[in-house]
Formats: C-alpha cells, sequence, structure tokens
C-alpha cells in the first residue's frame, strides 16, 4: 500500500527566472490604461506662435505623456531581461487589456443614464472620446513595441560587454518614432491642423526619448538588479 504524497511532492514548483515578472507586467498595462484615459486631454504650454503656418509654440502634447514613456522602459526590461516571447506576452496582454476597456467605455457611455444624474454629456466628453484613443494608442503600442523589443533583441545578439545602454537608446529611438506618430495622426487627425500636428508629433517623440535618456542610469542599474534576481548573468 502506498502513502499518500507529501504537500511538498503535489505543488507545482515555482518558474525559475521569473520572480518578478509578474510584477513588471502588471505596471506595463497598468502604465498603459491609465496613459490612454490621460491621452483624452490635450495639454498646451506657451504663447501661440506659428511660423510659416507651422506651431512654434504652444508645445502641444497630451496626458498621456506624464506616464506613457515608462512604458518603453519598462518594455525595454521585459526584452533585455526575458526575451522576445515573455516581452511578447506582456504586450499583447497590454493591448487585450487596453482594448477591453474601450469596449466597457463604449458600452456605459451607450447605456441610459439614470434619472438625474447629469454628467452624461461630460462623460461622453472624456470618456466618449477613449475609442479613438484606444485605437490609436493600440495601433501605435503595437507597432512601437514589437520594434522595441524587436531591436533590444538583435542588438543583444550581437552584443559586446557594456552596450546595454546602446540598446536601450536604440530602441527607443525606433520604437518611438512608429508609436508616437501612429498615436498622432490616428488620434487627432482632422481635429488638429498640419501645424499642430507636426509640433504634436515632433513634441511628442522629443519628450519620450527624453525621458528615457534621462532615466537611462536608473533604468540600467534596474535591469541589472532584476537579471541578479532572477539569476540571469549581468
Amino acid at each position: 500500500m502506498t502513502s499518500a504524497p507529501s504537500p511538498a511532492t503535489t505543488q507545482p514548483l515555482a518558474t525559475t527566472g521569473r520572480r518578478l515578472y509578474d510584477i513588471v507586467l502588471a505596471l506595463f498595462c497598468s502604465l498603459l490604461l491609465v496613459s490612454n484615459i490621460g491621452a483624452t486631454k490635450l495639454i498646451a504650454f506657451g504663447p501661440s506662435v506659428s511660423v510659416v503656418g507651422f506651431w512654434v509654440l504652444p508645445i502641444i502634447t497630451d496626458g498621456g505623456a506624464f506616464l506613457f514613456p515608462l512604458t518603453y522602459i519598462l518594455g525595454d526590461l521585459l526584452a533585455e531581461v526575458y526575451g522576445m516571447r515573455l516581452a511578447r506576452r506582456a504586450i499583447l496582454l497590454g493591448f487585450g487589456i487596453a482594448l477591453l476597456a474601450s469596449l466597457t467605455f463604449l458600452a456605459v457611455d451607450s447605456a441610459p443614464a439614470a434619472p438625474g444624474w447629469g454628467l452624461g454629456d461630460a462623460w461622453h466628453a472624456v470618456l466618449g472620446f477613449v475609442p479613438r484613443i484606444v485605437a490609436a494608442s493600440l495601433a501605435g503600442f503595437l507597432a512601437g513595441q514589437f520594434l522595441n523589443a524587436y531591436v533590444v533583441v538583435r542588438l543583444k545578439a550581437r552584443a559586446r560587454p557594456g552596450s546595454l545602454w546602446w540598446r536601450l537608446v536604440s530602441s527607443t529611438l525606433v520604437g518611438e518614432l512608429a508609436d508616437t506618430t501612429i498615436f498622432c495622426l490616428v488620434a487627432f487627425g482632422g481635429i488638429i491642423d498640419a501645424g499642430m500636428m507636426v509640433n504634436y508629433i515632433a513634441v511628442g517623440y522629443i519628450w519620450k526619448v527624453g525621458v528615457e535618456v534621462v532615466m537611462l542610469p536608473v533604468t540600467l542599474r534596474v535591469i541589472r538588479w532584476v537579471k541578479r534576481i532572477e539569476g540571469i548573468a549581468v
């Protein structure tokens, strides 16, 4: 008669090398979701100045600029530490969550308001615009994040010692260009004029790349720390 297996033998073994993956994944998806909602508001800094039909000032951006650049830093971490397969999983999961949020807002916006609730127009003006923002975000997000991860992984295959900083900056330059251009054109094409659109794309791209460069010393330390935790050679 065989004895019953002990609890230790019946518990699934923990997956090695992924101790922090779930935390990074949750942050990645959360920042994407919050940024999509924040991006419904266009923001302008400075007086109105145009040269040959192009807006020099004000500086045009949107509320997504506050947190969205951090998704690329986390995207770099995912690709560098966990590889293309798990980075792809994170990108697709983020895509799915953002799509679910958009469909939910559409359903809520279409539902009849309760008597006496007078905020229907305000809700529609802000969150009713989210589906277009999400469509723009998802298109730019998929193109930009996949390019970002691809560049990191491809450069890593040819890596030399001390080249991590170059991989991160190069991937951001490529990924953010695609992401920013697609997002701005899809989200606000036909709403703002051509001169303002050029300003919007240029400011968004420079800002996002600038955040990556400024945060690079922190990003490098975090990636090395995560690699040590995961037992991956630094």
